[in-house]
């Protein structure tokens, strides 16, 4: 018989459930249930991966496997050791049964091979999913109450400050100890700089020759994106309740003398330096001075997006699914639309910012669907990309009037027959047939017309030449065909419009 092994744990270590001890008591097991049995063991294990969703490496790597070779057992010890999540447990199961594989847990002894064991499996990643919500609940609790008192948790200091151990007295009276951040002035002076010279125009590698070689642009980079020198003010608060932040201090606590202190901002394996989404940080107003205030900061943030270029954007405006990811935006609060995963199979929803922020006290703006709306768009955008006769008298007129000076004489003759083209296109009245073959020489002249200038084409922006290209089925092909025509697509709650970068 053939078993697949999956082991997993969230931490590296080699004490209790390590991956090796829960290999060993796989074995163990496989040995008294099935000993008469020839076995053939396949191990697969991921360390330092937490359960919440199935992207894990040897995770994925045994999926595979398992369409392609089919074993009988998939064995792991313990239930929440392949998922904490109930849809993606109940999707692998659906998928083991498909492929005749039966699913065996040997501490809480479920094996799929028997409609009880089935049953009280489904059960069980009911509770190990709550247990992970619960817990993942807790830590968040934990942060807000410490981000009240704006305690740095330690780690290494930002650049500009120090971390020094104060006491204080807790509510039950007696003496606590914590720490928190002091400026050091020299080096405040220099992020001061950073952020002056950054917001005065000059780029990041700009910036880092100033300051004689002693920081990297990407060193650069992180200070100015750092919130930790930000001041806890109206304008800051404003900015991370629009992009979905848990921010823990009123408008009336906010002022231009406290910094601010970011929570849960790295989401990193071991304290690694991933970073979470916005939404996902706590931002609570520190103890410590602010070195730049609310408004220049996020004017920072805003020009930092602005000079990324498009393969270093953040993630969410260049996800896998979403068509108008990044270009729609809200008719009525201005802030952009995010694509945001619904349920399984793709589907997903465009929900404004200034709702997520603030709920329909701020915005009401009804969600989209994003697979429906994604082909609506794509569908009128193929419409634009036809070649009708307007377009081609539209684009005749705008070359004619580029075309350079040694052309002159081949343009006059262009343009005569431009004029007589026209004036027969008008005086066919119902001829379709007529005005079919009128519209074929106009576009036939069209092309001559690119010859005649085919140099200034050739560095011009894209024009309906280009556009007129077959399109792309892939999703990235489709979203940079879509740049290039449209440069905003806004939805008002009840209409969605397309502004174009050009006309057609």
């Amino acid at each position: 018989m053939r078993f697949f092994i999956y082991s997993r744990k969230s931490v590296y270590t080699g004490r209790g459930e390590s991956v090796e001890n829960q290999v060993e008591l796989c074995r163990q097991y496989l040995e008294s249930r099935f000993p008469s049995e020839r076995r053939e063991l396949v191990i697969y294990e991921d360390e330092g991966f937490s359960a919440k969703n199935t992207d894990r490496p040897q995770f994925q790597r045994m999926l595979r496997a398992l369409r392609r070779e089919k074993p009988d057992y998939l064995v792991c010890y313990r239930l929440d050791r392949v998922s904490r999540n109930v849809s993606d447990f109940a999707g692998l199961i659906e998928e083991l049964l498909r492929l005749g594989v039966s699913f065996l847990c040997i501490r809480e002894e479920f094996d799929t091979s028997k409609p009880m064991g089935k049953a009280m499996m489904y059960i069980a990643s009911v509770f190990a999913q709550l247990e992970r919500e619960t817990i993942a609940e807790r830590v968040r609790d934990n942060m807000r109450l410490l981000a009240r008192d704006g305690r740095w948790l330690g780690g290494t200091p930002p650049t500009g400050f120090r971390a020094e151990r104060e006491q204080y007295i807790g509510p039950d009276g007696r003496p606590r100890t914590a720490c928190a951040l002091q400026v050091i002035e020299r080096e405040a002076e220099t992020v001061c700089r950073i952020y002056r010279l950054f917001l005065s125009g000059m780029g990041l590698a700009t910036v880092a020759a100033a300051l004689g070689g002693r920081y990297t642009p990407q060193g650069v980079r992180e200070i100015l994106r750092n919130p930790v020198y930000c001041a806890a003010d109206s304008a800051a608060r404003a900015y991370f309740l629009q992009r979905g932040a848990d921010v823990c201090f009123s408008e009336e606590e906010c002022g231009p003398e406290w910094g601010i202190l970011p929570y849960n901002r790295r989401g990193g394996r071991g304290g690694g330096p991933a970073r979470q989404p916005v939404e996902a940080w706590i931002i609570a107003r520190g103890a410590h001075r602010a070195l730049i205030s609310g408004e220049r900061w996020v004017a920072a943030q805003r020009r930092l997006s602005d000079t990324l270029p498009d393969s270093a954007r953040p993630a969410k405006q260049h996800n896998g699914y979403a068509l108008l990811s990044g270009l729609l935006r809200c008719g009525r609060c201005g802030e952009k639309l995010f694509a945001k995963p619904r349920g399984r199979e793709g589907k997903f929803d465009y929900i404004c910012a200034g709702k997520l922020a603030g709920g329909c006290a701020r915005c009401a703006a009804q969600n989209l669907g994003g697979e429906q709306t994604d082909a609506a768009v794509w569908a009128r955008v193929r419409r634009l990309l036809q070649p009708d006769r307007a377009q081609l008298l539209r684009e005749v007129e705008a070359l004619e009037r580029a075309v350079p000076c040694g052309e002159k004489r081949r343009v006059q003759r262009l343009c005569s027959e431009r004029e007589n083209l026209l004036a027969a296109l008008a005086s066919c009245g119902k001829n379709p047939r007529a005005a079919e073959q009128i519209a074929m020489r106009l576009e036939e002249l069209l092309q001559e017309l690119r010859e005649a200038r085919r140099e200034e084409l050739r560095t011009a922006s894209p024009d309906a030449a280009a556009l007129l290209a077959p399109c792309g089925e892939n999703l990235l092909e489709r979203r940079e065909l879509l740049r290039k025509l449209v440069r905003e697509v806004r939805w008002d709650g009840e209409e969605l419009t397309l502004f174009l970068r050009c006309r057609a």
